[in-house]
C-alpha cells in the first residue's frame, strides 16, 4: 500500500476540486469506505442531520458488463459510520446541486438515487473510476497511488490522532480487529514512541517534583 502524507493529500484534493469525482474521492478520504460501498451508496443510507452513513450495500461490475448491488460480504461490513463534520457539509452540498441538476432536466429525485452516479441516475464503473482516479492523481505529481490507498489514508490518519484500533476497525468494517493491526503494523511503531512520550509528560510533574521514594 501507499501511505500519503499530509501534504500530498492536499494536493489530492486540490486535484480533483471542481470535477465531478470531487465528492466521491472527498468521501472515500474521510469515511475509508470501499469503492463498492460508496458506489453502492444511496441517499436513504446518508443521514445527513446525525452526520452517519449506513453501509446497507455494495456495487459490483460483472464479467459480462451489468451492474450488481449486493449486500455487505460479512455483518461486519454492514455498520453505521459517523462522519466528520467537513465530510457531512459537503455531502450536503452535493444533494443540493445534484437535485438541481436533475429537476432542471426533468428527473425525478428519489431516496433510493445513488448518491455517487451519472446524471441520468446509472451507476458509476468501478474500473473506470479507478483508471480516472489515477490520471488525475499523477497529472497532479502523486505516483503509485491508488483509489483504495484513500481507505489506507483514512486508518492510517485515524490512528496517528491516537483513535482506538478497534474503533477503527468497525469504521472499515473489518471482520475483527486482529486483522486491523496486521494491516497497519507499519504504523503501530512510531505510535508506541509516541504514547511512550506522552506517557512520560503525564508524570513528568511528580517525576521531577517529587521523587519516588523507595522502602
Amino acid at each position: 500500500m501507499t501511505l500519503l502524507s499530509t501534504e500530498e493529500i492536499d494536493s489530492l484534493l486540490d486535484a480533483f476540486e471542481g470535477t465531478s469525482y470531487h465528492a466521491l474521492v472527498f468521501t472515500a478520504l474521510y469515511s475509508g469506505m470501499r469503492r463498492g460501498e460508496l458506489l453502492g451508496l444511496r441517499w436513504c443510507d446518508v443521514d445527513l442531520p446525525l452526520a452517519t452513513i449506513s453501509v446497507t450495500q455494495s456495487l459490483q461490475r460483472l464479467y459480462g458488463g451489468e451492474f450488481s448491488i449486493r449486500e455487505p460480504k460479512s455483518a461486519h461490513s454492514r455498520r453505521l459510520i459517523p462522519l466528520p463534520p467537513s465530510l457531512a457539509i459537503l455531502l450536503r452540498s452535493h444533494k443540493e446541486r445534484e437535485e438541481q441538476r436533475k429537476q432542471s432536466l426533468g428527473i425525478t429525485v428519489a431516496p433510493t438515487d445513488l448518491v455517487f452516479a451519472h446524471l441520468d441516475g446509472s451507476p458509476l464503473d468501478p474500473s473506470t473510476v479507478s483508471h480516472t482516479f489515477g490520471k488525475v492523481v499523477r497529472k497532479a505529481g502523486i505516483k503509485n497511488v491508488r483509489f483504495h490507498d484513500l481507505r489506507h489514508a483514512h486508518a492510517s490518519l485515524m490512528l496517528r490522532t491516537g483513535a482506538s484500533p478497534k474503533v477503527i476497525s468497525e469504521r472499515l468494517g473489518h471482520s475483527s480487529i486482529a486483522i486491523t493491526m496486521d494491516i497497519y503494523s507499519h504504523v503501530m511503531p512510531g505510535l508506541q514512541e509516541e504514547a511512550a512520550i506522552r506517557f512520560e509528560e503525564a508524570l513528568r510533574p511528580r517525576s521531577l517534583e517529587e521523587p519516588l521514594k523507595v522502602n
